[in-house]
């Protein structure tokens, strides 16, 4: 006999445990059960922000939340006012789970700990009574009527067939991130598909000025892509294959669609001090009399970095033991330039640590964002990044699971 539920939620991750855990809760006569194709879930989970679980980020004005989804930020303000990151944060904590605030707004659980939130979810969902069927890769999902009619006590909507077995549902929530596979099958069923690109990665650059210099923060930068409108500033980090850092990261989520078209092989403009070239010319002329007997290899200037400073200098065809009062015109305007106008050659593209993010997925346009319900296809339901919403790194994809998620939860019935 086939296994009958109220509601399937497919995707054993965090939308997909807070989805059901918030079903389940919330309509206690309903049965439901999560569809995980690993034989453990919550992967995801695990190893955000290096292990410690970044739960969510400390933005408590909708208006500014959405400001960190370079897609998705229009539909989400809405939900965002249902339930946002005070929500978030209370829900955790009526649970037994405390959250902190970092000095960058990121949010953790005391503990510092992952574990903390993946035994949460477990202990909800067992109390709770979902059931969490493991090692169930989904095949196919059909539609148990020509027209999908509401789903009444004895009437199911939808057959799935997984790896294991097949069951019969009234409702679905599909919360399986960037899962290919499940996009095809929702394409089948009818639903546009937005191609995935990459988002939040690093960028690879070989260049002399930044060997030799890895771990180097300069802590305020500009940086646009040269040939767009592409532009991003904040904290960049050198590393060992290039940059990184929110300013790095920041560029790559707004610009992952056109830089995948790119094919990841542009020139980026920097300015390290973020005054333009007149101001920085004026300075460095002032810093030429003031200094004037000093080495200008040891008296970095604007604050940035030494390392970096020293690597400039030399781009600007200054040795090492000039002094200040040696340096002509060219040499003057040529380090400006390098301070306020460095054009840096991107090669490629890194993933950014632990943290798999994609541009992509099913058409916001085909979903109702007071409900996260497919306009297309009546009792399925999304949650988490399987739509066309991503978001810089900090908490933001997590908000925006855990908000799906919760709305998902509050829309379905108990007819």
């Amino acid at each position: 006999m086939q296994k009958q539920k109220d509601i399937i939620v497919i995707g054993g991750g965090a939308a997909g445990f807070f989805a059901a855990i918030n079903i389940a809760e919330t309509h206690p006569k309903l049965s439901v059960a999560i569809l995980e194709r690993g034989k453990e879930g919550l992967q995801k989970v695990k190893i955000s922000g290096g292990g410690r679980c970044n739960v969510t980020h400390a933005e408590f004005i909708p208006s500014e939340l959405v400001q960190n989804y370079p897609r998705g930020a229009k539909e989400l303000l809405g939900p965002f006012h249902t339930f946002m990151t005070g929500d978030t944060i209370a829900w955790f904590e009526e649970r037994g789970v405390e959250l902190k605030i970092e000095d960058d707004g990121r949010m953790f659980p005391v503990s510092n700990s992952s574990q903390t939130i993946i035994d949460c979810f477990l202990f909800e969902a067992k109390k709770h009574k979902v059931e969490v069927l493991y090692n169930h890769s989904v095949k196919s999902i059909k539609l148990c009527h020509a027209e999908p009619v509401e789903a009444s006590q004895n009437n199911y909507n939808f057959k799935i067939s997984t790896s294991q077995q097949e069951i019969e549902t009234k409702k679905i929530v599909v919360a399986t991130g960037s899962n290919p596979k499940i996009w095809k099958l929702l394409e089948d069923l009818g639903h546009t598909i937005v191609p995935p690109v990459p988002s939040l990665f690093t960028f690879d650059i070989n260049d002399k000025r930044i060997k030799g210099i890895p771990g180097v923060v300069a802590q305020n930068v500009d940086v646009k892509v040269i040939g767009t409108d592409l532009f991003s500033e904040g904290p960049l980090l050198i590393t060992h294959v290039g940059m990184s850092a929110p300013a790095i990261l920041k560029l790559s989520a707004y610009g992952a669609v056109e830089l995948a078209k790119l094919n990841y092989n542009f020139e980026i403009e920097i300015n390290f001090i973020k005054q333009d070239f007149e101001d920085c010319l004026s300075q460095l002329k002032d810093s030429k009399q003031e200094l004037a007997k000093k080495q200008i290899f040891g008296t970095a200037q604007f604050d940035l970095p030494k390392r970096l400073w020293r690597n400039l200098i030399l781009a600007s065809h200054i040795s090492e033991n000039e002094r200040w009062a040696d340096l002509n015109k060219e040499q003057l305007t040529a380090l400006a330039e390098q301070l306020t106008q460095a054009i840096f050659q991107v090669t490629g593209k890194s993933t950014f640590k632990e943290e798999f993010v994609t541009a992509g997925g099913v058409d916001l346009k085909e979903i109702n964002f007071k409900t996260f319900e497919s306009k297309l296809i009546p009792n399925l339901f999304f949650a988490g990044e399987v739509i066309n919403v991503d978001a810089v790194t900090g908490g933001f994809n997590f908000q925006n699971a855990w908000t799906g998620a919760y709305i998902v939860s509050q829309s379905i019935s108990d007819k």
